[in-house]
């Protein structure tokens, strides 16, 4: 049965998204929300398309990765916005969109949550969701961007069903963490609202604006991690972001390493920050 009712996702979304909002559609079954938006028309500039469901059965993660996601234990939900003229480091998209997942959460009484560079939502230092942001590029030089959110909802203890990745912390959902969980709709209609805000505070400022919140939600900060980047694997300490968005690592051999693409292979307890 699908937790996910279109008509009332768009009933609950704020009126500003609702003037941006074009079309919203909710799967019963979809292969991965995020590859079905890349393949549709991008919506015009400034608006936005929406697709969602609770079943998504060939979810992507970052580098060919899966999204694993038991049917009906989360809500999978991805958004186009058209920018009218490319944004200005695009990587640190995907950093803006994490602090937006939290702050909607927020604003639906879910605290908490902290972020693991690039990508992830961590909650009791478990793996509670993934973001995914993917660009395509219009005929007339407007970006399309489609950013996948995946959030488990209720695994049902059927956490042991996703299959940990090396480096992934091991998998929790929305209903462990909190007190009394938020309607699946009001979670998704929230998703929309906060993701569309992002998006335009973005076009109008790029990372700037949301550089001063990550240091709040760093759940790398001040841990052991050690990170694969095409290059090779730093090991060190979590010394949050630079300006640009980009890990920040130290070492004590090699001083400071400034990670613009990686993969953090294992992050450790949490240690005294250097």
């Amino acid at each position: 049965m699908n937790r996910l009712d279109a008509g009332v996702i768009r009933r609950r979304i704020d009126e500003a998204t609702v003037a941006r909002l074009g079309e919203l559609e909710v799967f019963a079954e979809i292969e991965s929300t995020n590859s079905y938006l890349m393949q549709q028309p991008g919506p015009s500039t400034g608006q936005i398309r929406v697709a969602a469901t609770d079943n998504q059965t060939a979810g992507r993660g970052r580098h060919g990765r899966t999204w694993q996601s038991p049917p009906g234990s989360g809500i999978c939900l991805s958004m186009a916005y058209t920018f009218a003229v490319p944004p200005n480091n695009l990587p640190a998209l995907t950093l803006a969109t994490g602090l937006g997942v939290i702050e909607t959460l927020r604003q639906i009484s879910v605290a908490g949550v902290q972020l693991k560079w690039p990508n992830d939502l961590i909650a009791m230092d478990g793996k509670l969701g993934g973001i995914l942001t993917e660009a395509l590029t219009q005929r007339d030089g407007a970006v399309t961007i489609v950013t996948g959110i995946g959030i488990n909802i209720d695994l049902d203890r059927r956490s042991d069903e996703i299959v940990a990745t090396v480096g992934t912390p091991r998998a929790v959902d929305l209903k462990s963490h909190v007190a009394e969980l938020p309607g699946w709709n009001q979670i998704a209609a929230s998703l929309v609202s906060g993701l569309s805000k992002t998006f335009v505070d973005y076009e109008d400022g790029g990372f700037a604006p949301f550089r001063h919140q990550w240091s709040e939600h760093d759940w790398l900060f001040g841990r052991e991690l050690t990170v694969d980047t095409p290059q090779r694997q730093i090991t060190g300490i979590g010394a949050g972001i630079a300006d640009d968005g980009a890990l920040l690592i130290d070492t004590q051999s090699e001083g400071r390493h400034r990670v613009t693409s990686g993969s953090v292979l294992m992050a450790g307890a949490s240690v005294v920050a250097v």
